[in-house]
Formats: structure tokens, sequence, C-alpha cells
């Protein structure tokens, strides 16, 4: 183990990590002594969902309260229902994009939002405006009485000079592209609902979730233990490890408002792509190279809001490099879904 915070040197499975994710953070244990009622998650079967769902159990039982959490998605891939039921979550199949099996479901008091579509968009447009607003329409509907933490993206700013501290809730949506224009519209029909029906509402602006599987420092990594060019078009990124993203999602269940609570989503540091890439190469023993010039703007986020409320992320990002870097060496699995953090035109 690592002295410092008692994170571990490296991760040697995918046992070792989903239990690192779903560790049960004390802010979290505190939030579910006195949350009431039951969770449900929809869109679990996404990249974060699992381990999110992971981390409401543990945080339950840590806290000796009796919850349910339920996780909702089509579930098209029948290991995923295996995994939510050892975790102790309960399954439930459910197009979102069909209202009457929206309306089927459970109610419960709360509920964390995180269905969408973001990559495929270029061609598939309609598909990504349906999933990104007309789901949550149904959902805002339905679970009118409960309170919603829904993720969307920090793309819905725009990009901004490298020199800027980031964007802030208090800064104007002004989105680059289909996507980042149809995430717009998921913020805005939650909105709709929350005004209509009194549903207290946070809308989280997660920009990016880094898992050693997936995410910025892993998309670098693969690049450079493949030898491929490291694409640095865009030269800086925010990040945050999944674990804390996680946490501060369940923790915004606190925070919903009518209307929406807007929230960042990030950590604290603006995160240079080449430094990340020449620190991956020396750890890997890779030599980096390059491809494209750094341009002048970038998704840059202050989260400092968030970090007032729910603290700083507990993992620093030094430790998410060293332990991407080991994972990447040992051939650890790649959930092969690139974030395409390089891409500044909005097309996706």
């Amino acid at each position: 183990m690592n002295a410092c915070n008692g994170w571990p040197e490296r991760l040697t499975n995918e046992t070792e990590l989903d239990e690192l994710m779903s560790r049960p953070h004390p802010g979290v244990v505190r939030l579910m002594e006195r949350l009431p009622g039951d969770i449900t998650i929809l869109g679990i079967a996404g990249k974060m969902g699992l381990s999110l769902g992971a981390l409401a159990v543990r945080s339950i039982r840590a806290a000796g309260v009796s919850k349910k959490v339920y996780g909702i998605s089509r579930f098209s891939d029948a290991d995923a229902i295996a995994a939510l039921e050892q975790s102790g979550i309960i399954p439930i199949r459910c197009d979102l994009l069909d209202p009457s099996a929206v309306q089927a479901l459970p109610l419960t008091p709360n509920v964390i939002f995180m269905a969408g579509r973001k990559f495929g968009t270029g061609g598939q447009e309609s598909l990504t405006w349906a999933m990104n607003t007309l789901v949550p329409a149904h959902v805002g509907s339905h679970f009118r009485t409960s309170r919603i933490a829904a993720f969307s993206t920090g793309c819905v700013y725009p990009l901004i000079p490298v020199e800027r501290v980031g964007c802030t809730e208090r800064d104007p949506p002004d989105p680059v592209g289909e996507y980042a224009q149809s995430c717009l519209g998921r913020e805005r029909i939650f909105e709709y609902a929350s005004r209509a029906h009194g549903t207290p509402v946070c809308l989280l602006r997660l920009n990016y979730a880094l898992d050693v599987r997936y995410g910025v420092i892993h998309d670098l990594a693969r690049a450079i233990w493949e030898g491929r060019p490291v694409n640095r078009n865009v030269g800086h990124f925010n990040g945050i490890w999944q674990g804390d993203a996680n946490a501060h999602a369940l923790l915004a269940l606190e925070c919903c408002t009518t209307p929406p609570t807007l929230l960042n989503i990030t950590g604290p540091e603006t995160i240079p792509v080449a430094e990340v890439a020449e620190t991956l190469g020396r750890l890997m023993g890779r030599k980096v190279s390059y491809e494209g010039n750094p341009g002048p703007v970038a998704y840059l986020n202050n989260a400092g809001l968030s970090h007032s409320l729910f603290g700083y992320p507990q993992v620093p990002v030094a430790h998410v490099i060293r332990w991407t870097a080991d994972w990447v060496r040992q051939g650890g699995r790649s959930l092969g879904k690139p974030t395409h953090f390089e891409v500044a035109d909005g097309k996706y």
C-alpha cells in the first residue's frame, strides 16, 4: 500500500479496481444514514453505472440502514445483469425511449440519471437527440415526485482559452456541435420538469471521469504503449477519478432544488496533455511522439462549488497516472470507448 492515504501502489485485476471505485466514501455513508427512501439508477449499464451502484449499496450497508438500489437499462449485455445482482443491485430491463415502459418503473424518492448518447452521433443525430431529450422528458414525467441528480457534460460550456481557470456554473452555455447541443437540450428538459412539476433536480456537468480502462489518461497511455503518436490538438483537460465522481454524484442528491442546481464535477487541476504523456512514457518505458499542434482552447471547468460542498477528490491525478501506466503495460482490459478529448469542433 502507498503510505499516502492508504491507496494501493498498483491495481492487478478488475476485482481490485471495482473494490477501489466502490469503496464507501465517508460522506456517502453519512448521506445514506439520513437520505429517505430507495434509489433508482437509470442507464446503469454504461461506463460508470455499475461502480456507482455498488458504491451506493456498500455505503448503505456501512450505514447500517435498509434501502433498495434499482439499476435500469436495456441490458444488451446479459453479463451486466449478473454483475449488478452480485453487487446487491436490483436490475430491471427497460427501454427508456418507450414511455409506457418508463411509466411501469417503480417510483423511488431518489433518482440518478446516467442515460445518454455521445459517440456515433455523426450520421445518427436524430437518435442522439432522442436519447438526450425524449428520455429525460419520459423520466421527468414519471419521477416528478422524486429528486433527480442527472448527469450532463462540461461540453455544454464553450471551449475557452487555456489561460482561464475554467467555466463556472455562472457562465452561460454555448455548446459546440449537435452532441453538446443535445446535452443542453437534456438540461432544458429536466429544467422544464423541475419548474412544471416542482421536481428537485441537480444537473451534474462532468468533465472527465478517469478509470484505468477508459478516460483521457487511458487514451494517452494506450497510444504511447502501442507506438501511436499522441494527439495534442487540445493541449489541456480536467479529470476526476471515477470513484470520486461516483461519490459526488450520490452526494448531489441533497443538492437537488427547484429550479435545478448546476454543479461542475471534475478535479481541481488544469492538466497538460504533454506533461501526462511524458510521465506515462517514462513509467511504461516507451518513447512519446506527438501529432498536431496544441490549440488555444479546451473544455475546462471550475468545480470549486462542488469541492466546497463535498471536499476535494480523494484520489490524486498522480495516482491515476501511475495506476493507468501499470494497467496498460500489464495488458489490462480496455473498455474500447475513447473519449475523443482532442475533438474541438463538436463532431463525435
